[in-house]
C-alpha cells in the first residue's frame, strides 16, 4: 500500500446556453434559470422537438489556428466549445511555469466532430472524397480535439481521450485523476464536449427520448429530455504541487467509480444495479460513509425509466442515507450535453461546494412516486455540506460517479494497493492474417505483406464476418465493429479460463470508432430527413457500444472506459486497464482494441497524402479485433492461470509539433519510452526487443528510429505493421500478441518494448516481459 496523492481543482472554465464562462453558468442554474430556447443553429424540421439548450455567445475565433495545422477548411463546432472553456481554465489555474512536460490532457466527447462527418456526407453524396473531405474528417475523432488542446497550450504530458457516451466527461476526470496519482503528470487539462448535430436530434427522436418543452427530471409528469451543447474544463493537479505554486484550490477531487450494467444498448437497468455499483465505488475510493454525502448532482435526464433507475440505485448505494440527500439534476436547466455533462456537471458540483447551495431542479411540478427523492424543486437551497457527488449514466451502461469536496474537508484518503502487477492471461485474435495468435505469427515470420493494393492504398481487410462465430440470436441488433469486440473478447475469455462477473471490467480501444453505424445512420437523415432515422442502428453510433455489447455478452460488469486516442487507442486502453488493475479497482479487465474498415474510412486514407500519396506507397492499412485479459497477479495465481506476460509499466507523451504532426527529432516518442522503461524499472540495455510503431511511412518511421537512437537501445526492432498492416488502433495488442508468441517460440526472453503513436503526435510506450508460459 502507498499513500494516495491528492487531487485538486484550481480552475474551471465553461461554455453553455447559460451563457460564456463558470460564472454565467452558475449565476443560471443556482437561480434556476432554464436556457433551453428553440435552436437556431440546426435545420430542426422533423424532429419530436425543435428546443435545446444552445450556446448563443459568439465562440472567440483568436489564439491558436487548427484549421492551417491540419489542412482543413472549415471549423469543427465541438472544437471550438472546448477552446472556448478551455481558454477560461487555463488562464487562472495558477500553476506557474509548471513544464510543458507535466501537463496532461483528457478530454471526453460524445458525439466528437460529427457535424464535420455530416458536413462531409453531405457534400460528397454517393461521390469520392477529395482531398479537402478527408482532411475535414479527421476533426470527427475525439482524439484530435484533445490533441489539439494539446496544441493550443503546449502541453506535452499524456494525451486521453475517452468516448462513453454521456458519461464520458465523467470518465476523463477519472483517469486524469488516477494519471496525476500514479505520477505520469502533475497537473492535467481535463473536460469534455459536444456540439448540437443533426445525428444526436435524428437519433433521439427516434428512440422517442426527446420532451416539446425543457426537460422536467424527477417528476411525476416528465416526457422526455432535452438536449444541450456546451464544454466544460477543469485543471486537476497534485495538491503539493498546487500549493506549492500558490494556486488557488477550488475542491479536491475524492474519488470516483465506474461500472458497467451489462444490461441494454440504451435502458439502464430499472433497478439501477450497476449504477449503484458505481456509487458504491466512488465512496470507497473516497473513504466516505453514506452518511457523509448530503447532496449529489444527479444525472437526471427527464425520461421515465432514467430517473427512475437513479433514484433506485441512489437508494440501493445509501440505503436510509438516500431519503435524507438531496438530488437535484441541471439538465432542466442546461440540457443533457452528453460527453460534456460529466465536466460540466462536475463544475456545477465544485461550485455549489463552494457556495454551500445545491442547485435546483427546474420545471419540477409533482413528485414520481418511482423517483421520491427531494430534488430540490423551484429554486437553490443553501445547504451544509462538505461533499457531494457527481452522477452520469449513458447508452451501453456505462456508469461513473465522481465524488468531490471542498478543500481541506477530508483529513485523509484510503491507502492505494500500487504494489500489484499486472499479467496477461488470454489472448484473442480475428485477424486478416488469422483467429489464432499461432496464426498471426506464422503470417508475420513469412514476411508476405498483407492485402491487396485498391486504387492507390493497400488494405488487408477480414474475408469473413466475424458475427459468424456468434448465435443468430445473438448477433441482432450488434454491428460489426461489436462482433469484432465480441468474438476476440470471447476467445481471450476461453484462452485465459475466466469467467466474467461484477469484477471484471472492460476497457476497449478503437481509432475509427463506429463509423459503420455512424455512417448507415446518418447517410438516410441527411438525404431524406430526420424521420428516416433508424432506432436499431442510432445506439451502436457511440463509441462504447462495442464495450457494453460486450458486457452484456460475457457479463462483464466490473468497471468499464473506452479509449479513442486514434491509431494508439489500443495501448492507451492497455494503459487505462493497467493503472485500474494496479488500483485494485478491478481484478481482471478485458482489453479489446476493434477497428472496422469501411469504404468511407479506407476513401479517407486514401485522399490523405500521408497514408495515399507517395509517401504512403510501403503503408498497409488493416482491420480486426485483438483482445487481451489482464489480471491482477494475486488474482491470476489464486485460481491458477497461466501467465503468458507481465504489463511492468507505461508511458504516454506528446509531440504538441502543431495539430495533426509529429516532432522529427521523435522527442515525444523518446520521453514515452523513458517514462514507461522508468515506470517498470527496466533500463534500455535490458530490453531484448522492441516491437516499433513503424508503418511504412517516412515521417512516421524516421522519427522513431531516431528516438530509439537516442535511446540506445541495441536490441532486435521488429516492424509488424509493415508486414500485417495497422490494424488503426489495433497495432498495440498486435505486437503484444507478436511479442509473446515469439517468447513462446524461443525468442529472446527478455523484457520488450512496444511503441503505439497516433498520426498527431500521441506516443504510447508499453514494456513486458515474458511469464512463466511463454
Amino acid at each position: 500500500m502507498k499513500e494516495t496523492k491528492r487531487v485538486v481543482v484550481t480552475a474551471m472554465g465553461a461554455m453553455t446556453s447559460q451563457g460564456a464562462g463558470v460564472e454565467a453558468l452558475w449565476h443560471g442554474v443556482r437561480s434556476g434559470k432554464v436556457a433551453i430556447e428553440k435552436v437556431r443553429s440546426l435545420p430542426m424540421a422533423g424532429y419530436a422537438t425543435d428546443i435545446g439548450g444552445e450556446v448563443t455567445e459568439p465562440l472567440p475565433s483568436d489564439g491558436y489556428d487548427y484549421l492551417d495545422d491540419l489542412g482543413v477548411g472549415e471549423h469543427e463546432r465541438a472544437v471550438d466549445l472546448a477552446l472556448a472553456a478551455a481558454r477560461e481554465a487555463m488562464s487562472a489555474h495558477g500553476l506557474g511555469d509548471l513544464p510543458a512536460e507535466q501537463w496532461g490532457v483528457a478530454i471526453g466527447s460524445c458525439n466528437g466532430g460529427t457535424r464535420s462527418a455530416e458536413r462531409v456526407l453531405r457534400r460528397a453524396g454517393a461521390g469520392p472524397l477529395t482531398r479537402d473531405d478527408a482532411r475535414q474528417l479527421m476533426l470527427v475523432s475525439p482524439h484530435t480535439i484533445a490533441e489539439i488542446l494539446a496544441c493550443a497550450f503546449g502541453l506535452k504530458g499524456p494525451v486521453l481521450s475517452v468516448n462513453t457516451a454521456c458519461a464520458s466527461g465523467a470518465h476523463a476526470l477519472a483517469h486524469a485523476a488516477e494519471a496525476i496519482r500514479a505520477g505520469r503528470a502533475q497537473a492535467f487539462l481535463v473536460g469534455g464536449t459536444d456540439a448540437f448535430t443533426e445525428t444526436a436530434y435524428a437519433g433521439f427522436s427516434s428512440l422517442q427520448s426527446l420532451s416539446r418543452s425543457p426537460a422536467a427530471p424527477y417528476s411525476r409528469h416528465r416526457d422526455g429530455l432535452s438536449l444541450g451543447e456546451g464544454s466544460g474544463m477543469l485543471v486537476l493537479a497534485e495538491e503539493s504541487v498546487a500549493r506549492a505554486a500558490g494556486a488557488p484550490i477550488l475542491a479536491e477531487l475524492l474519488g470516483y467509480g465506474l461500472s458497467a450494467d451489462g444490461h441494454h444498448a440504451t435502458a439502464p437497468h430499472p433497478q439501477g444495479e450497476g449504477a449503484a455499483r458505481a456509487i458504491r465505488s466512488a465512496l470507497r475510493s473516497s473513504g466516505l460513509a453514506v452518511e457523509d454525502v448530503p447532496y449529489i448532482n444527479g444525472h437526471g435526464t427527464g425520461t421515465p425509466k432514467n430517473d427512475s433507475a437513479e433514484s433506485n440505485a441512489v437508494r440501493a448505494a445509501l440505503g436510509e442515507a438516500a431519503e435524507k440527500v438531496a438530488l437535484s439534476s441541471v439538465k432542466s436547466m442546461i440540457g443533457h450535453l452528453l460527453g460534456a455533462a460529466g465536466a460540466v456537471e462536475a463544475i456545477v458540483t465544485v461550485s455549489a461546494l463552494d457556495e454551500q447551495l445545491a442547485p435546483p431542479t427546474a420545471g419540477f411540478t409533482e413528485a414520481d412516486p418511482r423517483c421520491g427523492l427531494d430534488a430540490v424543486p423551484g429554486s437553490g437551497r443553501p445547504m451544509a455540506m462538505d461533499v457531494a457527488l457527481s452522477n452520469n449514466f449513458a447508452f451501453a451502461g456505462a456508469n461513473a460517479t465522481v465524488a468531490l469536496s471542498r478543500p481541506g474537508a477530508r483529513a485523509e484518503l484510503p491507502a492505494t494497493p500500487w504494489e500489484e502487477q499486472v499479467v496477461v492471461t488470454g489472448i484473442g485474435v480475428v485477424a486478416p492474417a488469422g483467429g489464432s495468435p499461432e496464426e498471426l505469427w506464422r503470417a508475420f515470420r513469412s514476411g508476405a505483406v498483407a492485402g491487396v493494393r485498391e486504387d492507390g492504398i493497400r488494405l488487408a481487410r477480414l474475408d469473413v464476418d466475424p458475427g459468424t462465430a456468434m448465435a443468430p440470436g445473438e448477433r441482432r441488433r450488434v454491428d460489426r465493429l461489436g462482433r469484432l469486440a465480441i468474438v476476440s473478447c470471447r476467445r481471450a475469455v476461453q484462452d485465459a479460463g475466466l469467467t466474467p462477473d461484477e469484477r471484471i471490467g472492460v476497457v476497449l480501444g478503437s481509432g475509427l470508432g463506429p463509423m459503420r453505424s455512424t455512417e448507415d445512420f446518418i447517410r438516410p437523415v441527411l438525404e431524406e430527413g430526420a424521420a428516416a432515422g433508424n432506432p436499431a442502428i442510432f445506439p451502436n453510433t457511440v463509441y462504447n457500444a462495442a464495450a457494453g455489447q460486450i458486457a452484456m455478452a460475457l457479463g462483464a460488469k466490473g468497471p468499464t472506459s473506452t479509449a479513442a486516442a486514434a491509431h494508439a487507442a489500443g495501448a492507451s486502453a492497455l494503459s487505462i486497464a493497467h493503472d485500474m488493475l494496479r488500483t485494485g479497482t478491478a481484478d481482471a479487465v478485458l482489453c479489446p482494441a476493434v477497428d472496422d474498415l469501411t469504404d468511407t474510412a479506407a476513401e479517407a486514407y486514401r485522399r490523405l497524402p500521408l497514408t495515399g500519396g507517395p509517401a504512403g506507397r510501403n503503408y498497409t492499412l488493416a482491420e480486426g479485433g485483438f483482445a487481451l485479459v489482464l489480471e491482477r497477479e494475486s488474482a491470476a495465481r489464486a485460481r491458477g492461470a497461466r501467465i503468458l506476460a507481465t504489463l511492468l509499466g507505461h508511458g504516454t507523451a506528446y509531440d504538441a509539433a502543431g495539430a495533426g504532426r509529429w516532432d522529427p527529432r521523435g522527442d515525444g516518442l523518446y520521453r514515452a519510452m523513458r517514462m514507461a522503461l522508468a515506470d517498470a524499472g527496466t533500463e534500455p540495455e535490458e530490453l531484448t526487443a522492441v516491437w516499433a510503431n513503424a508503418v511504412g511511412i517516412p515521417a512516421v518511421d524516421r522519427p522513431e528510429e531516431r528516438a530509439l537512437g537516442r535511446l540506445g537501445v541495441r536490441a532486435d526492432v521488429m516492424a509488424p505493421k509493415r508486414v500485417l498492416g495497422e490494424p488503426v488502433g489495433a497495432g498495440a495488442h498486435l505486437s503484444v500478441t507478436l511479442a509473446i508468441e515469439d517468447w513462446r517460440h524461443g525468442g529472446a526472453a527478455g523484457p520488450a518494448l512496444i511503441n503505439s503513436s497516433s498520426l498527431g503526435g500521441t506516443h504510447i510506450a508499453l514494456v513486458l516481459r515474458p511469464g512463466s508460459e511463454s
